[in-house]
């Protein structure tokens, strides 16, 4: 780029119509949004921790039919959930149980064993996207608590 060009780039950066024209486009953007989630917090009140390692997000959609669970786990990376159609309980052990429907959107606990079961008569779907690391599992098993 000449010296020419950068100058005129920069005059064009600071200028009022320029800055008023940069606005309205985020304005435009910020009008096709519909928040899902903002915080910085698990679903159980922990803060959220990215993973050490190379990144790796994986998204899926969870499909759990009626009366099946997703059996005791934990999940060492961020995950974001948002609940496509039906409705999950999920047990926390002793931080309770927790109902999720369609609509509802969190970040899922980590590193906390916790059991989803679907407990109406009609599938679940649940978008997840983990946000992890390429040498971390996304989920684990353990054991129930006691």
């Amino acid at each position: 780029m000449t010296i020419a060009r950068a100058a005129a780039l920069a005059v064009f950066l600071v200028s009022p119509l320029a800055a008023s024209a940069i606005a309205a486009e985020s304005s435009q953007y910020q009008n096709l949004l519909t928040p899902l989630y903002e915080g910085n917090q698990t679903i159980i009140g922990q803060a959220i921790a990215y993973p050490d390692g190379t990144p790796k997000v994986t998204a899926a959609i969870v499909t759990i039919a009626p009366g099946q669970e997703t059996g005791w786990h934990t999940h060492q990376v961020p995950l974001f959930v948002y609940i496509l159609d039906g409705e999950i309980s999920v047990d926390y052990g002793t931080k309770g149980v927790k109902i999720y429907k369609a609509g509802d959107s969190l970040l899922e606990a980590m590193n906390w064993p916790h059991n989803a079961t679907n407990k109406t008569d009609k599938p679940v779907k649940i978008m997840a996207v983990y946000i992890g690391a390429a040498d971390k599992p996304n989920a684990e098993p353990v054991a129930a608590p006691k």
